[in-house]
């Protein structure tokens, strides 16, 4: 019977210990909602950046492989055209 008056005297306690363990709990000390939202926007705005810097980081490695296929697809053509018997390709050429 002591056993049955102990449990029914927990069961609350327990149901505030959830509420204590969260970090957004209004009951915490040094808890401030607009310092939440604040740290939830700047997590918000620096995932953000950390995207845009992935995706022009992205961006500027194509465009240096592309400049570098275009160097390498222009040096073949000069050496192709300063191969003696390929003068038809001199005649084609726009450069």
């Amino acid at each position: 019977m002591k056993w049955l008056i102990i449990f029914a005297a927990l069961i609350p306690l327990s149901g505030m210990a959830n509420r204590l363990n969260n970090s957004n709990d209004p009951f915490k000390p040094g808890y401030n909602p607009s310092t939440q939202r604040m740290q939830t926007q700047m997590q918000t705005q620096q995932s953000q950046q950390k995207l845009k810097l992935q995706q022009d980081q992205q961006r500027q490695n194509q465009e240096v492989q592309r400049k570098i296929q275009e160097q390498r697809d222009s040096a073949s053509q000069r050496v192709l055209k300063s191969q003696p018997g390929n003068s038809n390709l001199q005649q084609n050429s726009t450069d």
